[in-house]
C-alpha cells in the first residue's frame, strides 16, 4: 500500500525528508576514495557525511534517505555500528547482548538507506528513492559538501515562491560553473559549464535543493539519468527551478586539496558549523 502523502502545511521540519546522494566513486579524491566511499572522508575526525547530517539536524530535520551505490555497505556498517563507537561497552559473544556506558545523547536521527546501484547517475538514484518520500516537498543535496545555509530559511523561501524546485545559489572561484538567472529564476542549469550569469552576481550551484515531489516526473529510472544535466535543466527550462542566493560559507570536497582545506577550516574557525550555536 502506498503512504499517505503529508502536505506541506500539516508537516514540520522533522517529518521532511532530506535526500543525499552518497553513491559516486570520488574518482578525484582517489587518495581517500580507494578505500572508502568519499562521504565517509573525513574532516576533523568526522566523516564528510556527518558533517552535512549536523548542519541539517540544527534546523530540526531529522529524517535522512541516503542513495547508496559506491562502497555503500561501508556508510550502512558505520551507522549500525554508530553508537557503539561514541561509547565503551561489554559485548557477551553468545548471546550477543551490548551494554554500553558513558553518553546517551546520540543524534536523533532517522536513516534510511537505499542502494541506487552501482553505476547509476545522480538522477537515478534519487528516481529510486520516490517510494520513500513520503511528503509533498523534500532537501536534496551531495555527500560532499559543507556550507552555513540556513535550512529553515531556504525551505520557507521555497514555499513562498510556488516553483516546484529551489536550488541554493552560493559564491564560489570561477572554476565553477555559473548560473544564468533572471530575477529569482534559474533561466539555465548545467553541470559545471563556464558561463556568465545574466545578472553579474557569479552565483553558482550550492548544491542544496528543495523539490516538490512532482519533480520525480522529470527523471527516469535509468542509469544514465542525470540529475545535472536532464532533469535540473528541464525544469529550469520549464521556469520551475527558482534560486535561493546564499553569500555565506560553501565548500565542496572534490579533490585531496579541498579535504585538507576543509581540515584546517575545521580546526581553525569551523564555518559551517551551526549546529556548535546549540551548546
Amino acid at each position: 500500500m502506498a503512504k499517505k502523502i503529508k502536505k506541506n502545511k500539516e508537516i514540520s521540519n522533522k517529518d521532511i525528508p532530506v535526500v543525499i546522494l552518497c553513491g559516486g566513486q570520488g574518482t578525484r579524491l582517489r587518495e581517500e576514495t580507494e578505500f572508502k566511499p568519499k562521504p565517509l572522508v573525513e574532516i576533523g575526525g568526522w566523516p564528510v557525511l556527518w558533517h552535512i547530517m549536523k548542519i541539517y539536524s540544527h534546523y530540526g530535520f531529522r529524517k535522512f534517505i541516503l542513495c547508496l551505490g559506491y562502497k555503500g555497505e561501508m556508510i550502512k556498517d558505520y551507522f549500525l555500528n554508530y553508537r557503539i563507537r561514541q561509547n565503551n561497552f561489554t559485548i557477551d559473544l553468545k548471546s550477543n547482548e551490548i551494554d554500553i556506558y558513558g553518553k546517551n545523547d546520540i543524534e536523533d536521527w532517522e536513516i534510511t538507506m537505499v542502494d541506487t546501484g552501482k553505476t547509476a547517475e545522480t538522477g537515478a538514484r534519487v528516481k529510486r528513492i520516490e517510494n520513500y518520500v513520503n511528503s509533498d516537498v523534500f532537501l536534496l543535496t551531495y555527500g560532499d559538501g559543507v556550507a552555513n545555509v540556513d535550512m529553515a530559511k531556504l525551505l520557507k523561501f521555497h514555499r513562498s515562491h510556488g516553483k516546484l524546485g529551489t536550488v541554493t545559489g552560493a559564491l564560489a572561484p570561477s572554476r565553477y560553473g555559473e548560473l544564468m538567472t533572471e530575477d529569482n529564476l534559474v533561466v539555465k542549469f548545467s553541470e559545471k559549464p563556464q558561463l556568465i550569469s545574466s545578472d553579474g552576481t557569479g552565483f553558482i550551484s550550492g548544491g542544496y535543493f528543495v523539490l516538490d515531489k512532482k519533480f520525480f516526473e522529470y527523471l527516469r529510472d535509468e542509469d544514465d539519468c542525470n540529475l545535472e544535466g536532464e532533469a535540473l535543466h528541464n525544469l529550469a527550462s520549464d521556469r520551475e527551478l527558482a534560486i535561493y542566493r546564499h553569500d555565506g560559507f560553501w565548500q565542496c570536497m572534490d579533490t585531496y586539496r579541498e579535504n585538507l582545506l576543509l581540515n584546517r577550516l575545521w580546526e581553525n574557525g569551523r564555518p559551517w558549523a551551526v549546529w556548535e550555536n546549540d551548546k
